[in-house]
């Protein structure tokens, strides 16, 4: 009877320690979803206000969820709402603290608890003082903490899920008309229909053209990082063009494609706005015509420009037949028809 007890104790120990369910610990079948993600970033944010964290916890679980393992999740998830506020307040700051998700306060796709706790997250990650965030995330009832980091884990998620968890630049954020969040990079306001969209005109000098839309999404790590999508702007673009004149991976949004240096994306230090999107072949001669070149100057937004400048690269994906139908882009992903490459940011 002792050595019983003593059992179910160290098998409690276990599910504490792996996150895992209490029978699974008992027969061994402890789930391990690699790569577990190195989540040290974390203890560089404000949100849990100098609280300890569980970084085995956090990293599981965002490796649980870009596996789509829903016990695993559902198990660390509960661990984490009832004793780990603090790595749950570090792991929703790592969203909401970031200025491109500004716009999750009026956001009707994420729960009410998010709304209300993303006002703090952003103002913790100016300040750096997290001790508001932490505070509500301390006293929120176990419902609203799971909602908020359910929403979380969502974005987390993204390296390893589909499309439909990118997160699009907000556009109806007030910003200084300088900082315009203007979503096509060929000058166009949001809202409008930008010229050629309706009916796909015929392709300029028998060239198809694109438009590119910004975004958003994470690497293995957690990391952000900054996207690129290619629209159809012209009757001959598509995945048939694109084949043929990119040597890109086909994608599914499941994982990041290697980086290749043949692919370059020149943005402008002067104007802080995108030039063009070009292949140079071996000699470093670009290739001709261009990709995409930008029709005219238009300033990226201030969180755009320096997500490029912190991660050197971008991630490219396209084409997409319709940007205004933001599920175009998840109904492409699941149809096989999405290419992608990760280029490399060049200043001039």
């Amino acid at each position: 009877m002792v050595s019983n007890q003593r059992k179910k104790s160290r098998d409690k120990a276990r599910a504490a320690r792996t996150g895992a369910s209490r029978a699974s610990a008992a027969t061994g079948n402890v789930h391990r979803h690699d790569p577990v993600p190195d989540m040290s970033i974390l203890h560089g944010l404000p949100h849990s206000a100098g609280n300890r964290l569980n970084l085995d916890f956090a990293g599981r679980l965002v490796a649980a969820a870009r596996s789509g393992c829903g016990p695993c999740q559902t198990s660390l998830m509960s661990k984490i709402v009832q004793r780990h506020r603090a790595t749950l307040a570090a792991l929703a700051g790592a969203v909401y603290g970031l200025e491109l998700n500004a716009g999750a306060q009026h956001s009707p796709s994420v729960s009410a608890a998010t709304r209300s706790w993303s006002p703090l997250a952003r103002s913790a990650a100016e300040s750096g003082d997290g001790t508001a965030a932490f505070a509500a995330v301390a006293q929120m009832d176990e419902t609203q903490a799971a909602e908020l980091l359910d929403d979380a884990l969502t974005h987390w998620a993204a390296a390893g899920a589909g499309p439909d968890v990118l997160q699009y630049l907000d556009l109806t954020t007030d910003l200084d008309p300088q900082e315009s969040a203007t979503k096509w990079a060929d000058g166009t306001e949001p809202g409008s229909t930008p010229a050629g969209r309706a009916g796909l005109p015929s392709d300029p000098d028998g060239v198809p053209a694109y438009a590119v839309m910004l975004a958003t999404t994470h690497m293995p790590d957690g990391r952000p990082l900054p996207m690129l999508i290619l629209e159809c702007e012209t009757a001959g673009a598509g995945l048939a063009d694109l084949a043929r004149r990119a040597n890109w991976q086909a994608w599914d949004g499941s994982r990041l494609p290697e980086p290749d240096g043949e692919w370059r994306l020149r943005v402008d230090i002067a104007t802080r706005s995108l030039e063009c999107l070009a292949q140079v072949d071996p000699d470093g001669y670009d290739v001709l015509p261009h990709l995409w070149d930008a029709s005219e100057t238009v300033a990226l937004p201030d969180a755009f420009w320096d997500l490029l400048d912190r991660a050197q690269h971008v991630l490219v994906v396209g084409p997409v037949k319709d940007g205004e139908d933001q599920d175009a882009f998840q109904r492409a992903a699941d149809a096989g028809e999405l290419l992608a490459v990760v280029a490399r940011v060049r200043f001039l």
